[in-house]
C-alpha cells in the first residue's frame, strides 16, 4: 500500500470513528470583530458559571453540557458585551458565533488596547522580531525582501529572482538558521519552497527568533529561526494576485480555503508561479574585443584582449512553480485539527555565474522537483484539561539535476572559446543527479498545570538519504550516504508576580547518525559516525510597568550538519564528509517600551547579543576548482547590538527605523597543522560578512480618499549597508584588497484598494536611484526595476 493510500485510510477511518464519539452536547464558535478574530475574549455560561477564553484563532468551545436553556455572555476590553440565549438539545453540537462591536467610549476612558499576536510574541522572554505582513500584501515583495527590513537580519542574494541567498541573524547564517511554516520545517516541502519564492500574500505574520529558539520548533537552529505563520481562520477566503515587472518578471500566487458548513470539511490550497529572464545590466565587467570569430565563437584568441564595459546577463532564466492541497476537519471532539495534504514543486534555472562574477557560464542549467505528503493533527485538552498534543509527519523526495556538458569558457558579452574542460571545471561531461528522499516526524506535548506553571515536551526525528551520481556514468556514485537526526526538547515555563515575571527553562538532546562515503586510497569507503550531546537554556522577561519590560535569554546550542554541507549541492558547493557539528553559547539582553498617546503609538526596543561558536562552519572559496567548500573554523566570537524605533498614527501613517552592529571575530589561536602555529587571521573579522547595516520604512495611507471603501497607500523603504572586506583583513596589500562598498538602496511603492480591499492594484520601483548594488562575494544585483501588481481578495 502506498504512503498516500495509508494517509487516506487514516483520514476516512477517523471520520467513521467520529460518528460514535459525539455523545454529549456542546457549544462552539468564533468571536470576531467583523472579519478579524478576537483572541482572549471571555465566554461565560451564566447557568453553570462555566467559562473559557477564545484562542489564537478566535475559537471557543464549551464541552460536556446537559440539554437545556443557556445564556452565553461574551466580553472583551474595548468592546460592547454581547449575550445570546440558546436551547440545547441532547447530543447536540451547536455552532454559535459572536461579532462584537467596539466600545469607543470605553477605549477612550481607560486607554487600553488589546494586545495583538505580534505584541504577545514581542513581549515573550525570547529575542524575537514579529512582523505583520498586512501592509505589504499589495506589494510584489517576497518574504526575503520583507524580512530583510527587520532588525538584526541581513539577507544577501546572489542575483535576481530565484538566485541563491545567505540568511543571517546576528552574525550567524546559512544552515545555522532554520525556516518553518506554521512550525513545520520549510525544506520538508522541497527546495522550491524557500523565502525568495514565497509571495507575501501567503503569510499573515513572520516570527524571527534570534539565537535562542523555543523547543516546540524542534530544531537544531544554533543561529535562530524564522517561522512563517499563515492564515489560520476557519472561514472561506480567496487571495489571488499577479505581478509583472522589469526583466520579463512574472509572479503569481493563490491561496484559498473552502469550509463546508454541514460536515465541517475544509479544503485548503496554495500555490505560486515565478519566472524571470533576469537579463539586467552588469556594469563595468570584463568584455572581450578582437580575436578571430565565428559568430560568438572565438576560434583564435590572437589579438583578443579584455576591456571594461557593460553587458546584459544572457543566461539567467528562472522558473519555479508550487502547488499544495490539504483536506481535513477542525473543532471535532476527537481532533481540533486533522489534515492530510500533498504537494509538488518544480524549478528550472540557467546558471550565469559561479560563486563570483569572474566565472561566467553560458550552458550550465539546473532543474529540481519535489513531491511531498503530509499529515498533521492537533488536540487540546487530550484526556485531561490542559494537556495539548500537536503532531506532524511528512514523506518527501527532492531531486536536482545539474547539466554541464560544454567544453567552453564564456565571457560577459556572450562570446566563448573552446577549452579542455567543462564550464564548471570537470574533465568529462556531467549531468549530475541528486536524489534525497526524506522522512520527517514531530510531536509536541504541552501541559498547562495552572496559570503559573506549564510543561512542554517535543520530539523530532528526521531521516534523509543522499544519492548522488553522474547520469552519463551510470553506477559511479559520489558521496552516497544517510543522515539521521533526533532532537528531544523539554521546557518548563513559570509566570510569577501576577504575570509580570516569565521564565522558561529548557533542555535539548541532539543525536546525529551519519553513514557517508569518503574517498580513501582511490575508492569510496563507507564510514559510520554518531554524535550526541545536550543543550540547555533559559528565556526570561520582566514587566516593569505597562508597556515597559526587560528580557534576557541564554542557550548552549548545537547545530548538526546538513545534506548539502556533507554531500554538496551538485552546483557551486563541494561536499565535505569531515565536517563536525558546531556549537555556540548564545546570550541576548534587551529592553522594550511601548505606549499610546491618543491615536499615536510608540515602540522602542534595544538589545545586545553575544555568540561564542566552536567548530564554526562557513564556506571557503577554492580558486582552483572555482567552487565553495564548507569548513570548520575552530572558534568565532560574535558581539553586537541592535535597536529599533517605531511610530504609528491610527491607520494613517507608520515609521520604523532600525540599526544593527555586529562583529564576528576569528578567535582561533592555534592552526590546524601539527605544528600548531598561531593563526595568521587571529583577531580578524570573518570575511564576506557585513558588520553595520540599517533600514528605514515609511508608510502613509488614507481610507475613503478616492471614494467609499477605498484606500490609497504609499511606502518608502531605504536600506543601508556599510562597506566590508571580502577576504581576511590581515592578508594582502590594504590598497589592493577587495571589498563591498557602502550602499544606500531606495524603494518606493503606491497601492490603491477598492471595496474594502477586494480589488487592489499597486506600482513599485526598486533601487530607485539605480545604485550599483552588490551582495554575497560581490555579485552584482539588479539595478532600477519597475513592477505592477493586481490582487483580488475575498473572505
Amino acid at each position: 500500500m502506498t504512503y498516500g493510500k495509508i494517509l487516506l485510510l487514516m483520514l476516512f477511518s477517523t471520520f467513521s470513528i467520529s460518528a460514535y464519539s459525539q455523545t454529549t452536547s456542546g457549544i462552539s464558535g468564533y468571536v470576531k470583530d467583523g472579519n478579524e478574530v478576537i483572541t482572549g475574549a471571555s465566554i461565560f455560561l451564566k447557568e453553570t458559571k462555566q467559562g473559557v477564553v477564545s484562542d489564537g484563532q478566535g475559537h471557543y468551545q464549551l464541552k460536556n453540557l446537559a440539554a437545556g436553556t443557556y445564556t452565553i455572555s461574551v466580553s472583551f476590553i474595548g468592546y460592547e458585551k454581547e449575550s445570546k440565549q440558546v436551547v440545547l438539545k441532547a447530543n447536540q453540537q451547536l455552532n454559535l458565533n459572536f461579532s462584537l462591536k467596539k466600545d469607543l467610549q470605553q477605549l477612550h476612558d481607560v486607554n487600553i488596547n488589546g494586545k495583538t499576536k505580534n505584541q504577545q510574541v514581542k513581549e515573550s522572554g525570547f529575542a524575537v522580531n514579529a512582523i505583520e505582513t498586512k501592509k505589504y500584501a499589495n506589494t510584489t515583495a517576497d518574504l526575503n525582501q520583507i524580512l530583510n527590513r527587520s532588525t538584526g537580519v541581513r539577507i544577501r542574494e546572489q542575483g535576481g529572482l530565484g538566485s541563491d541567498f545567505k540568511f543571517s541573524i546576528n552574525g550567524l547564517s546559512g544552515k545555522q538558521v532554520k525556516f518553518f511554516i506554521d512550525g513545520i520545517p520549510m525544506d520538508v516541502m522541497g527546495s522550491t519552497m524557500s523565502l525568495n519564492n514565497i509571495p507575501v500574500n501567503m503569510a499573515e505574520r513572520l516570527e524571527v527568533f534570534k539565537g535562542v529558539v523555543p523547543v516546540q520548533l524542534g530544531a537544531d537552529a544554533m543561529g535562530g529561526a524564522v517561522n512563517v505563520v499563515t492564515n489560520q481562520k476557519v472561514s472561506n477566503y480567496l487571495d489571488l494576485s499577479h505581478s509583472y515587472g522589469s526583466f520579463q518578471t512574472n509572479r503569481s500566487s493563490l491561496t484559498g480555503q473552502y469550509v463546508h458548513p454541514e460536515t465541517g470539511l475544509i479544503i485548503k490550497g496554495s500555490g505560486f508561479f515565478n519566472s524571470s529572464e533576469n537579463n539586467y545590466k552588469m556594469k563595468n565587467v570584463d568584455l572581450v574585443v578582437g580575436g578571430i570569430r565565428d559568430g560568438n565563437h572565438i576560434t583564435d584568441v590572437t589579438g583578443a584582449e579584455y576591456v571594461k564595459g557593460d553587458a546584459r546577463r544572457f543566461h539567467d532564466d528562472y522558473l519555479s512553480v508550487l502547488g499544495q492541497v490539504e483536506m481535513g476537519v477542525t473543532n471535532k471532539s476527537w481532533a481540533d485539527v486533522l489534515f492530510i495534504g500533498g504537494g509538488y514543486n518544480e524549478g528550472r534555472q540557467d546558471l550565469q555565474t559561479g560563486f563570483d562574477q569572474n566565472t561566467v557560464y553560458g550552458n550550465v542549467r539546473r532543474t529540481n522537483y519535489a513531491k511531498s505528503a503530509t499529515l498533521r493533527y492537533k488536540k487540546n485538552d487530550l484526556f485531561t484539561k490542559g494537556l495539548n498534543l500537536s503532531a506532524f509527519a511528512a514523506r518527501s523526495k527532492d531531486s536536482y539535476r545539474t547539466t554541464d556538458t560544454a567544453f567552453r569558457n564564456y565571457n560577459w558579452d556572450g562570446s566563448y572559446y573552446d577549452k579542455g574542460y567543462t564550464e564548471m571545471g570537470n574533465g568529462i561531461k556531467t549531468i549530475n543527479k541528486i536524489m534525497r528522499p526524506r522522512t520527517y516526524a514531530m510531536a509536541n506535548l504541552s501541559y498547562v498545570i495552572n496559570d503559573q506553571h506549564s510543561l512542554n515536551l517535543n520530539y523530532t526525528i528526521d531521516h534523509l538519504k543522499n544519492e548522488n551520481f553522474n547520469q552519463l556514468q551510470v553506477g559511479k556514485d559520489s558521496l552516497p550516504g544517510t543522515i539521521n537526526k533526533q532532537i528531544v526538547g523539554v521546557a518548563y515555563q513559570q509566570n510569577l508576580l501576577d504575570q509580570k515575571l516569565s521564565n522558561t527553562f529548557f533542555g535539548k538532546y541532539y543525536h546525529l547518525g551519519l553513514d557517508r562515503a569518503k574517498y580513501i586510497s582511490g575508492r569510496y569507503t563507507s564510514q559510520d559516525t554518531t554524535f550526541s550531546n545536550f543543550g540547555y537554556g533559559i528565556a526570561s522577561r520582566y514587566i516593569i510597568t505597562t508597556g515597559l519590560g526587560v528580557k534576557a535569554s541564554y542557550e548552549h546550542s548545537y547545530r548538526l550538519q546538513e545534506a548539502e554541507e556533507m554531500f554538496g549541492d551538485g552546483l557551486n558547493l563541494q561536499g565535505n564528509p569531515d565536517l563536525k557539528p558546531e556549537s555556540s553559547h548564545n546570550i541576548n539582553l534587551g529592553a522594550y517600551y511601548g505606549f499610546h498617546i491618543n491615536k499615536s503609538a510608540f515602540f522602542f526596543e534595544a538589545s545586545g547579543f553575544y555568540r561564542n561558536a566552536k567548530d564554526f562552519i562557513f564556506p571557503v572559496p577554492d580558486v582552483r576548482s572555482k567552487l565553495l567548500k564548507n569548513e570548520n573554523q575552530s572558534s568565532v566570537r560574535i558581539t553586537g547590538f541592535e535597536s529599533e524605533a517605531r511610530y504609528s498614527y491610527a491607520d494613517l501613517l507608520s515609521l520604523s527605523v532600525n540599526l544593527t552592529y555586529q562583529s564576528a571575530i576569528n578567535t582561533t589561536k592555534n592552526g590546524q597543522t601539527e605544528s600548531y602555529n598561531i593563526e595568521g587571521t587571529y583577531g580578524n573579522k570573518i570575511p564576506n560578512q557585513p558588520w553595520l547595516f540599517g533600514n528605514a520604512d515609511f508608510t502613509i495611507g488614507q481610507d475613503n480618499l478616492l471614494g467609499k471603501d477605498t484606500r490609497l497607500q504609499f511606502n518608502w523603504f531605504t536600506q543601508y549597508v556599510n562597506w566590508f572586506y571580502l577576504t581576511w583583513e590581515s592578508k594582502g596589500n590594504p590598497n589592493g584588497k577587495s571589498d563591498i562598498p557602502t550602499q544606500f538602496i531606495h524603494n518606493a511603492s503606491l497601492s490603491y484598494s477598492l471595496q474594502k480591499g477586494k480589488y487592489n492594484i499597486s506600482a513599485e520601483c526598486r533601487n530607485l536611484t539605480d545604485h550599483l548594488a552588490y551582495d554575497n562575494f560581490k555579485l552584482q544585483k539588479p539595478g532600477r526595476s519597475f513592477s505592477v501588481k493586481f490582487r483580488y481578495f475575498i473572505q
